[in-house]
């Protein structure tokens, strides 16, 4: 078990993106001079966004960005140009401004209509990557994540099958809420990354942090994110925070 999260209160949204990008660009810049490569799976939404503006700025030019393969951590069932598609806001925001090349990117598969295939196609990319034997579970170097105003994350919400999955690494998720599948790493991939960073932003956010961070047995799938050997970082905004006891305290 990993020791005590890593809870980091930013006044706005600005300076959460801002502290983020920093923190991607620290853990990409250590990952490729320990091991020649960075590994991260990307989230989508709009805080995600804001930090991908920001990398794709003169500030973080000179990143070693030939060296970075993006994945993603859960997508849209829909196809890669739709509005919707969490890639496609990556690209448009960050992979279609820097210098990384076509093969380091490696998206979800959804123009295959059946999700469950492209799940399965997906985990055998991941498979052949990290030139996985059976029964292994690839280590990403960082995992990107999100938190919904109902303790979702990636897309693993809350009462839906994924929850309970242990052996598959991608899955087709259905979610009832939004009557269609979403693709999503399962626990075992996530709670194997070296680092986990969540982004959270937002009022609406709040009562759900407060559950994920101070209620032990809220049972909230965001709460479930435990890396086994790795650090786990929660990048808040004051709003986010707003019901938080440390926060009230202070």
């Amino acid at each position: 078990m990993a020791d005590q999260p890593e809870i980091r209160i930013l006044d706005t949204p600005a300076e959460l993106f801002q502290a983020a990008a920093e923190e991607f660009a620290e853990i990409a810049t250590a990952a490729v001079q320990a091991q020649g490569r960075f590994t991260v799976a990307l989230s989508g939404g709009s805080t995600p966004r804001g930090m991908f503006n920001l990398l794709a700025g003169e500030k973080f030019a000179s990143l070693p960005w030939s060296k970075f393969y993006f994945f993603w951590g859960d997508e849209r069932h829909v196809p890669p140009d739709n509005p919707d598609s969490n890639y496609r806001m990556a690209y448009e925001a960050l992979l279609s401004k820097v210098p990384v090349p076509k093969e380091n990117v490696l998206r979800v598969p959804t123009e295959n209509k059946d999700a469950d295939s492209a799940a399965r196609v997906y985990e055998e990319t991941l498979k052949n990557f990290f030139k996985l034997r059976p029964g292994e579970v690839p280590r990403f170097d960082l995992i990107l994540l999100g938190m919904g105003p109902d303790g979702h994350t990636a897309s693993l919400f809350p009462d839906s099958v994924a929850l309970q999955e242990d052996e598959r690494l991608v899955v087709a998720n259905w979610v009832e809420k939004f009557k269609t599948f979403r693709i999503t790493f399962t626990y075992p991939v996530i709670n194997n990354a070296v680092c986990v960073m969540f982004l959270v932003s937002g009022e609406d956010k709040a009562p759900a942090l407060h559950e994920v961070l101070e209620n032990q047995e809220s049972g909230l799938p965001a709460q479930r994110v435990r890396p086994s050997n790795g650090r786990l970082i929660w990048l808040v905004d004051r709003a986010a925070a707003s019901q938080l006891s440390s926060l009230k305290r202070s």
